[in-house]
C-alpha cells in the first residue's frame, strides 16, 4: 500500500510518482508499487535493503543520495506487550518516504499532524516521528512503573515464589525494552551528527536523541528498582523463616527439661522415693505444667513466641 500527503498543505494524495513537497508512506508494499518508488526516488541500495529487512535493529546513516533510519518500538506499551514494530525514514531534500510492515504508533500519529503543526519539512516529519516512538517508550515504563508498584506492595503481604518469578518476568521484559531505547538513542544521535540540516534541524534531532536518554534513564531505575525488591523479597523470607525457627526453638526448650524429668522419673530404680509416693503422680504433672508455664511466659515476654 503507498499513500501520500503533501507537506506543506498536509492534504492527502494519490502518489503519482511526486518527489518534492511530499510524504510518501509504504507498507508492505508489493513488488511492483516498490519498483515504482524505486523509479521515482534515489534509493540508496543499503538502505532500501535494511527497510525490507524483518527484524532489522535500528540504525541510521547519512547516505550521498539521502539521510537514512530505521527505529524499533513497541505496538501496545499501554499493555507491556513483547510484540514490535518498526519504520524506516529516507529524509530526502523535499522529500521523506516512510516505510513499514503495518504502520506504527508513532507514524499514524505524526500522519495526521503533517501539514500544521509546524510539521511541513522533511526534517520536522523525521523528528515528530522518533519524539513519538519515545514517547511510547514513556507509555511503556509507565505501565511497567504501574506493575512494579502493585508488586511491590505484594511482596509484603505474600511469601510465595510466584512473587520471584513475577520480578523476573517483569525484568526481561525491561532488558528488551532498555536494548531497544539505547539502540534508537544511538541511531537519532547518528543522524543529528551527520545530517546535513539547518541548524533547528540539528537542534530537534538532538532533543530526540535526549527524549531516549531518558527513556534508557527509566528503564535501568526501573531494573535497579526490581533488583532492589527482589532482594527484599529474599530477605523477608529469610526473616519469615527465622520466626518460624524462633517458634519452633522455643517449643523444643519448654519440652526439654519436661523429657529430662520424665526420663529421670521413667528409670523405675527400687529405691526411687518418688515412685511409691501417693502424690507422685500429681507432683510430676505439676511440675512439667508448671515448668513448661514458666517457660511460656517467660519466651512470651521477650517476643520469642
Amino acid at each position: 500500500m503507498i499513500r501520500a500527503k503533501c507537506l506543506s498543505t498536509g492534504q492527502e494524495l494519490t502518489w503519482t510518482g511526486q518527489i518534492t513537497d511530499v510524504w510518501v508512506d509504504t507498507q508492505d508494499p508489493t513488488p511492483q508499487e516498490l519498483y515504482a518508488l524505486q523509479a521515482a526516488f534515489p534509493f540508496n541500495r543499503f538502505a532500501l535493503e535494511d527497510a525490507l529487512e524483518r527484524g532489522h535493529w535500528s540504525r541510521a546513516e547519512q547516505y550521498p543520495e539521502h539521510a537514512f533510519i530505521t527505529i524499533r518500538s513497541y505496538a501496545a506499551p499501554e499493555t507491556a506487550d513483547e510484540f514490535t514494530e518498526r519504520v524506516s525514514l529516507f529524509v530526502f531534500r523535499e522529500a521523506v518516504v516512510s516505510h513499514s510492515m503495518h504502520g506504527t504508533l508513532a507514524l499514524n500519529r505524526v500522519w495526521a499532524l503533517t501539514g500544521r503543526d509546524s510539521v511541513n519539512t522533511p526534517q520536522e516529519v523525521t523528528y515528530e516521528v522518533l519524539d513519538h516512538t519515545a514517547d511510547t517508550f514513556f507509555v511503556l515504563a509507565d505501565t511497567l512503573e504501574a506493575q512494579v508498584d502493585d508488586l511491590e506492595e505484594n511482596v509484603f503481604r505474600s511469601t510465595r515464589q510466584s512473587r520471584v518469578a513475577d520480578v523476573f518476568d517483569l525484568k526481561h521484559l525491561i532488558g528488551p525494552a532498555r536494548r531497544l531505547a539505547s539502540d534508537a538513542r544511538e541511531a537519532a544521535a547518528l543522524l543529528g551528527r551527520h545530517a546535513s540540516a539547518a541548524p533547528a534541524d540539528l537542534v530537534r534531532y538532538r532533543d530526540a536523541q535526549d527524549s531516549f536518554t531518558r527513556a534508557v534513564s527509566r528503564f535501568e531505575a526501573l531494573r535497579e528498582h526490581l533488583t532492589s525488591l527482589l532482594d527484599l523479597h529474599l530477605s523477608l523470607q529469610g526473616q519469615r523463616m527465622n520466626e518460624v525457627m524462633r517458634t519452633l526453638t522455643a517449643v523444643s526448650v519448654i519440652f526439654l527439661p519436661l523429657t529430662f524429668l520424665a526420663g529421670v522419673w521413667g528409670m523405675n530404680f527400687e529405691h526411687m522415693p518418688e515412685l511409691r509416693s501417693p502424690l507422685g503422680y500429681a507432683f510430676a504433672w505439676t511440675c512439667f505444667i508448671g515448668i513448661g508455664a514458666a517457660l511460656a511466659y517467660s519466651f512470651k515476654r521477650r517476643g520469642w513466641w
